[in-house]
């Protein structure tokens, strides 16, 4: 069986974010880590080489695959922010309409910065997907 690419690591989220090419981008991703941190009560971990979680859950999908991600989770790319927030479901249209300037894909959602967004919305948002996460896949890893 496959798997998962990414991983938790022991990585440092501090040493990661003051190495992200721009001062701007490095203060979005301190504001994310404090918001993921108040909405999940949990402190942050790398996963992979980019990606920085909240939490840890095991899911097991009608296919028999299963694994391991982390509940809530983002991305400072150089480019975009990127959103982990849905596995299998979408995120409420009505909230999309209101967050401001984004693009989605499959599971993701996509900011160019925070300042696009509309705040309150987009913490709306990043609860509602982790407490669908909750609700979906109850089992901690």
């Amino acid at each position: 069986m496959a798997v998962n690419k990414t991983q938790p690591t022991q990585a440092s989220v501090a040493a990661y974010i003051a190495a992200l090419p721009s001062v701007a981008r490095q203060a979005e991703a301190h504001a994310l880590v404090e918001l993921y941190g108040q909405i999940t009560g949990q402190g942050p971990q790398m996963y992979g080489p980019s990606i920085i979680g909240f939490g840890l859950y095991s899911y097991v999908y009608a296919s028999g695959h299963k694994g391991m991600a982390p509940r809530a989770a983002f991305a400072p790319r150089k480019d975009k922010l990127v959103f982990y927030v849905s596995e299998g479901y979408e995120l409420p249209a009505d909230l999309l309409a209101r967050l401001g300037k984004h693009k989605m894909s499959k599971g993701c959602l996509y900011l160019n910065k925070l300042a696009d967004a509309d705040a309150d919305v987009l913490r709306q948002l990043l609860v509602w997907a982790y407490e669908e996460n909750l609700r979906r896949w109850p089992t901690e890893a």
